[in-house]
Order: C-alpha cells, then sequence, then structure tokens
C-alpha cells in the first residue's frame, strides 16, 4: 500500500479503470487512460491475482486528457466522477469499448455500436451539471460529503458544490447538517426536495417527474432516473424495439413507479407488473389509475412472483437492479417464448450474462442502443432487443 510504481497504461476495463502490468501482475489504475505512462500510486493489495492503484502523475498523456474541473475529483478524493479528466466524446467511447468486450467475452456477441449522447438539460453541455437526484452524508464537522472510491471515508464537498449535480437540487453547501445523516436532494419536474435523514426540509416526500406525456409520482427518496433525458430515451428504446400493438400480453418486471408498463397500456397492451418496493408499487397504482382494465401491479420479487404470472405473454420489459435479472430469472421468462422481449440494463457485465442465458435459449439479439445517461462516470445504460430464432 503506498507503493509508487511506473506504468504504461493499457485498454480500459469495467469499472472505471485502465489495465496495466507490473512485473507481472495485473494492476487497475483509475484516473489514467489508454496509452499513458504514469506515476502510480498502489491503493490495494488485497487481491492475489491484482492490485489497484491510482495515476498520480502522468508521465505520458493521451490526446484526449482534458483538465479536470472539480477540485475534489481525482486520486483521493470523491469516487462518484471516474473520468473526469477525459474529453466527454472519449469517455463514451471508452464505455463502448467497455460494452463491446463484456459482450464478446460473456455472450460471445460481436457489436461494434456506439455510445449515444442524450439532451443535456439547459446551461452546460461539457458533461456537468445533469444529475438530478443527489445522495450526499454528513460529516462529523457536519459538512455534506461524498464519499471516497470504494471506502466509507467522507469528503466534503468544495463551496461550488458537486459539478455533475442539476442547478435544479437544493444546494447543501454552506449550511450545517446534523452529522451522520444523509440528505437526498432532488430537482424534479415539479420543483426541488430536500430529506435531511429521512425528513422533509424542502419540498415533499414525494415528487412528481414528467415522461411519456405523464406525470409520474415517485417518492424523493425512491428510483427515478437521475438524467432528465433518461426516461424519455429509455422508454423510446423499448418501444421501438417492441412495436406494441393492441391486445398483448405484456410483463413489465421490476417495474418501479409504471413508466413502462404505462406506456405498453397507452398502446393498447394488458400488462402484468412486478415490483419489490412498497412504496413504488403504490406510486405505480396511482401513476396508472386511468388504466384498471390494463395494467395488473403486484408487490413482491420477480423471481418468487414470475412462475404465477400468465403462462401466455406476447412481450416482455426488463428493467432489473445492477446484478441483473440472473439465470433462474431469465429462464422462466423465455420458456414461455414471448414474441420479443426488452432488457433495460444499467451494468455491462450483468447484461452480457443475461444476453448469454438467453442465447442458449434459442432467442437472438435484434437490436442494441446504449445511453450516455451519466457523463463524467463510468456508467452507461443500455436498450437489448431479444427475439425467438425461429
Amino acid at each position: 500500500m503506498g507503493l509508487l510504481i511506473e506504468v504504461d497504461v493499457g485498454p480500459v476495463a469495467h469499472g472505471g479503470h485502465c489495465v496495466a502490468r507490473h512485473e507481472g501482475r495485473v494492476v487497475f489504475v483509475r484516473h489514467a487512460l489508454p496509452g499513458e505512462r504514469v506515476r502510480a500510486r498502489i491503493t490495494d493489495t488485497g487481491h492475489d491475482r491484482f492490485w489497484r492503484a491510482d495515476a498520480v502523475e502522468v508521465l505520458r498523456a493521451s490526446p484526449d486528457r482534458v483538465p479536470v474541473p472539480c477540485r475534489i475529483a481525482g486520486p483521493g478524493g470523491c469516487g462518484g466522477c471516474d473520468f473526469q479528466h477525459v474529453e466527454v466524446g472519449a469517455q463514451r467511447r471508452l464505455k463502448a469499448s467497455v460494452l463491446a468486450e463484456q459482450l464478446r467475452r460473456l455472450a460471445a456477441i460481436d457489436w461494434a455500436g456506439e455510445v449515444e449522447p442524450v439532451p443535456a438539460p439547459p446551461g452546460p453541455t461539457d458533461g456537468l451539471g445533469w444529475r438530478s437526484r443527489m445522495r450526499y452524508q454528513v460529516d462529523e464537522a457536519g459538512r455534506a460529503a461524498l464519499r471516497a472510491h470504494r471506502s466509507h471515508e467522507l469528503i466534503p464537498l468544495p463551496d461550488e458544490g458537486c459539478l455533475i449535480a442539476h442547478e435544479s437540487t437544493p444546494n447543501v453547501v454552506g449550511t450545517s447538517w446534523p452529522p451522520d445523516t444523509e440528505l437526498i436532494a432532488v430537482g424534479a419536474a415539479d420543483g426541488p426536495a430536500l430529506l435531511v435523514g429521512g425528513e422533509s426540509r424542502i419540498g415533499s416526500r414525494v415528487v412528481h417527474e414528467r415522461a411519456a406525456g405523464r406525470n409520474w409520482e415517485v417518492g424523493a427518496d425512491g428510483f427515478w432516473q437521475v438524467h432528465p433525458a433518461a426516461a424519455d430515451a429509455l422508454l423510446g428504446a423499448v418501444l421501438d424495439g417492441l412495436h406494441p400493438t393492441p391486445g398483448e400480453r405484456a410483463f413489465d418486471l421490476y417495474c418501479g413507479v409504471g413508466l413502462f408498463a404505462g406506456a405498453l397500456a397507452d398502446a393498447g397492451c394488458r400488462v402484468w407488473g412486478v415490483e419489490s418496493s412498497p412504496g413504488a408499487v403504490e406510486s405505480a397504482r396511482r401513476n396508472l389509475a386511468d388504466t384498471p382494465v390494463h395494467v395488473r401491479l403486484q408487490l413482491g420479487r420477480v423471481d418468487a412472483r414470475l412462475p404465477a404470472l400468465p403462462e401466455r405473454v406476447d412481450l416482455v420489459v426488463l428493467d432489473p437492479p445492477r446484478t441483473g435479472a440472473g439465470k433462474a430469472v431469465m429462464i422462466e421468462i423465455l420458456r414461455r417464448r414471448p414474441r420479443a422481449v426488452a432488457y433495460v440494463a444499467c451494468d455491462p457485465a450483468a447484461l452480457g450474462r443475461d444476453l448469454g442465458t438467453a442465447l442458449g435459449l434459442g432467442y437472438r439479439l435484434t437490436g442494441l442502443r446504449a445511453y450516455d445517461l451519466f457523463p463524467m462516470t463510468h456508467h452507461l445504460e443500455a436498450v437489448a432487443i431479444l427475439e425467438p430464432v425461429s
């Protein structure tokens, strides 16, 4: 720990770092770029096969390197932004490379697509100012802070706050907060909200967002996509891939507050939705109260509820958590032979594993679109369309 080494940096890897080698050992280096030579400080030796390190000095820079805009990004700082040292277009190329590598390795799929930008919110167009939902921790001194990478260490926000936070989120800098509490700052379509230790300080515990021509109730501490353009971008890709028609049966699994279920119902489908969050299900019921004949919502884990859903289904939307749907869920869905499945993924490795399962069950990938919904980070979102081979 703390050892300084010089390495030539190789390709980007899943997780926001690049691969290098030192005396035969793999080293995952953050804050570097492919093709660079850097001096790196070892931060983790707790694995037999690899070490982790931070690039602390650039000896040969990549042409894609840019000055870091945030004062707490970089080695020893906040762990939220992996790519502030990378030009925005190059960030998308790195993400596309990671997605392609995971699909090739885990599903034997050759994909040569791009990670698409989405409309930026008003204001900055340089990958900043987009995140409309922020979670901060309060340190012992009462300052709003963010966690360091792979650590519980808290890094206090600079005076200008978090640079990727949307301007509509409440400002949390300059106020003394109760130590060891969590702050949730939301810039929703109907105005700002701030929860302090779970209690409302600004606005309400329930906010409303706008997508697909509807208003959507969602808890201030619940799940909604954090980029203002995300919901419509993902919904458009799902509908373009599925082509729902009136009278078809559809499952919306991990349905949240009902975004995809509502769009499928509006297209004339009968929809069964499953979600494990009680608060999200209650919001979904209110959001979809005008479609009682078309949408049936069930509270519970998808793997537990899925076997009891109807045997005949035409369309399936999957929007699982970062861990993916998993083999058992994929098998249970695809044995019903839906004519099309839309898989919304926030993790390339989980997507690769689940697509590999689907290909082994007689389905093929007919479409894949990836979106840069999280600039300055290594994260992306993708929508994969699966159809039966015959």
